[in-house]
């Protein structure tokens, strides 16, 4: 994957395509699941919007958006599962359906959901099914649980383009699907990277992603 030429088509995604543009070519693409999308709200109402992501292990993701200005907390815990209160341990089985994923909560007047949807798509690679990595398992597939229809028109809406823009070697593999129960992770899972910098999957698999990650989005940053 040619990282420079996303973070170019990125660019040009956020900045010149109006929201207009966005909601009418959302209509006309299908949907990537067959979840019922009809009980969303047309958007929030409130001045703090949460955005919900799963882009492989939830440490790694958490470590990548707590340091992005505007962005108020990050939660890492679990969603898309049939499983009520399920543990660490049962979603990685694979067994839960539960995928490993984090709530954003924002402010949009600092940071919007069309940047954080760019930062989603740099975050990990969104071309592998069920893994990222070494990490494998349908707990660890690339996801985006919308809270309103406004999200669902834009994540559809960059989902295509992206795919035609083939800005990645192969079609992105990430599914669409109504926010629905979040269960937030155990305690020793949040914070899992300040809090744990020093062991070795901190070392040799968060912080370089964390640094590429903080690289190309310097000017997001929190001081």
């Amino acid at each position: 994957m040619n990282r420079i030429r996303f973070y170019q088509v990125g660019l040009w995604l956020i900045l010149f395509i109006p929201i207009i543009a966005c909601s009418q070519q959302a209509k006309k693409q299908k949907e990537t699941s067959t979840a019922d999308f009809s009980k969303l709200p047309p958007n929030s109402s409130a001045a703090i919007d949460t955005a919900t992501f799963a882009a492989g292990c939830f440490w790694c993701v958490e470590a990548q958006f707590q340091v992005v200005d505007g962005v108020q907390s990050v939660t890492s815990g679990y969603i898309g599962g049939k499983v009520k209160n399920p543990t660490y341990k049962q979603v990685s089985s694979g067994n839960t359906g539960h995928a490993e994923a984090i709530n954003i909560v924002f402010d949009p007047k600092i940071i919007t959901f069309d940047e954080l949807l760019e930062m989603f798509f740099l975050a990990h690679d969104p071309t592998q099914l069920n893994r990222q990595g070494n990490d494998v398992g349908t707990q660890y597939r690339s996801a985006i649980f919308v809270h309103s229809k406004a999200q669902l028109d834009k994540v559809n809406y960059y989902i295509k383009k992206l795919n035609e823009e083939k800005v990645y070697d192969k079609p992105l593999v990430t599914q669409v699907e109504p926010y629905g129960t979040f269960y937030k992770a155990e305690d020793y899972h949040q914070e899992y990277y300040l809090n744990n910098g020093g062991e070795a999957y901190c070392q040799y698999v968060i912080q370089p992603k964390l640094e590429k990650f903080k690289k190309v989005f310097s000017n997001k940053l929190k001081n």
